[in-house]
């Protein structure tokens, strides 16, 4: 009985395993979501997507738009709050790769790539760190490149998190330093509420280069992330975990690919998860054994084990996004490309790190994701795609498979 009961559950499983919730429909709406959503206190979600909104092509980057903030309704309402480049010259910001945070004042925060009044930088304008109330009013906290050689840093490209001494911290991609390609290395920088910025490190290459993910706080009060590049072997390092205190002083815990053809992995442009059993988990987006990608684990002190390498076809690649822990303890998350249909992946690694594809991403359920997930309640986790759907991409929920259940990948 137990077998039948089992079986049936299983049949019945595949029509709420996965939906689209809301496909992007493009100016003047939003397009291209390029980072994940954040579950709100008022039950919705609010995100970002780097096109759609306003079109203004001697400023923006993508030839869809500006971008955008967003909340959508666990059943697929749509609302544009806000579109950037809409005062003069873009000075509150355009075309946020990052996401949103919701600061224990009610507010979301969050950060655009270019725009703002800061200027020096390779993209003329220089980024911006942005407050919008849940009503969609949005007021410009502070615009990068405000100093002179862009000592404060410049294009920030993930989402902030609020500290436990109450501020925001984030990082830059570029600016700080000299050097890194003649851009800078790259900042981590605090920001209060109201809007006071102070740069807490400034990377030099040889403790890694270009910050792309943001950072996780631990319960001890130290900051861990991850860079794109440096390390040990500076500019020819190819990414760097690390941990940093609250005053900036910062550790190199880990740099990649010190071995022939980086079976550890390359390139970490995801963040890190910190897990129940108190280490942090990852994404390289290149390398491993077969230059897919990887899933790995480190402990606060350093101590590094690669979990898996993805396969392509069988179970993805290029893994772009930090990791969600759910409830269940495992890890979930997505790859950009590969899988059965080349669009990516939504994928259930254990902490052992054996790998379940969940999904293989294609058309109508949106491709090429870039999104960290948010689980809702017990079962469901929720992320976006940067195309496909209605040809904008999509906001799309998925159910964490059961114990019993066998949740097959549905094409």
């Amino acid at each position: 009985m137990l077998f039948v009961f089992c079986a049936a559950t299983a049949i019945a499983s595949p029509a709420q395993f996965f939906s689209t919730v809301y496909s992007f429909q493009g100016p003047p709406g939003g397009a291209n979501p390029g980072a994940g959503l954040v579950y709100a206190s008022d039950g919705n979600f609010y995100g970002t997507t780097f096109g759609g909104g306003n079109q203004n092509t001697n400023f923006c980057l993508s030839t869809n738009g500006c971008g955008v903030v967003f909340k959508v309704t666990p059943s697929g309402t749509a609302t544009v709050l806000y579109s950037f480049c809409s005062q003069s010259n873009c000075s509150d910001g355009a075309n946020p790769q990052s996401g949103l945070v919701q600061a224990s004042d009610g507010n979301f925060y969050g950060t655009t790539e270019i725009g703002g009044t800061g200027t020096g930088c390779f993209y003329g304008t220089c980024g911006t760190v942005f407050k919008i109330t849940p009503q969609g009013a949005l007021t410009t906290l502070y615009s990068f490149c405000s100093q002179s050689n862009c000592v404060d840093g410049f294009s920030p490209s993930d989402a902030l998190v609020q500290g436990n001494d109450g501020n925001l911290y984030g990082t830059t991609f570029a600016g700080g330093t000299t050097g890194c390609g003649g851009v800078g290395c790259g900042t981590v920088f605090k920001i209060t509420l109201s809007g006071v910025l102070t740069t807490v490190h400034r990377f030099n290459g040889y403790d890694g280069y270009w910050p792309y993910a943001g950072l996780v706080q631990d319960t001890d009060g130290l900051f861990y992330g991850t860079t794109l590049n440096g390390g040990v072997n500076g500019i020819d390092g190819l990414g760097t975990v690390f941990q940093m205190t609250p005053g900036g002083t910062l550790t190199t815990l880990y740099s990649f690919c010190l071995q022939t053809n980086c079976p550890d992995g390359e390139a970490p442009y995801g963040g890190l998860v910190r897990a129940s059993d108190g280490n942090f988990y990852g994404v390289a987006e290149y390398g491993g054994a077969n230059q897919f990608g990887t899933v790995f684990k480190i402990t606060p002190t350093g101590t590094f084990t690669t979990l898996h390498s993805f396969a392509g076809s069988s179970d993805g690649e290029y893994p772009y996004a930090a990791l969600v822990q759910a409830s269940d303890g495992n890890f979930y998350g997505t790859t950009f490309e590969g899988g059965a249909h080349d669009g990516g992946t939504v994928f259930k690694a254990t902490p052992s790190g054996a790998v379940t594809t969940l999904r293989n991403l294609a058309g109508r359920d949106g491709d090429l994701s870039t999104s960290s997930l948010v689980q809702v309640g017990a079962e469901n986790l929720y992320g976006t795609t940067g195309i496909g759907g209605a040809g904008y991409g999509t906001v799309f929920r998925v159910t964490i498979p059961r114990a019993c259940t066998v949740c097959p990948n549905i094409e």
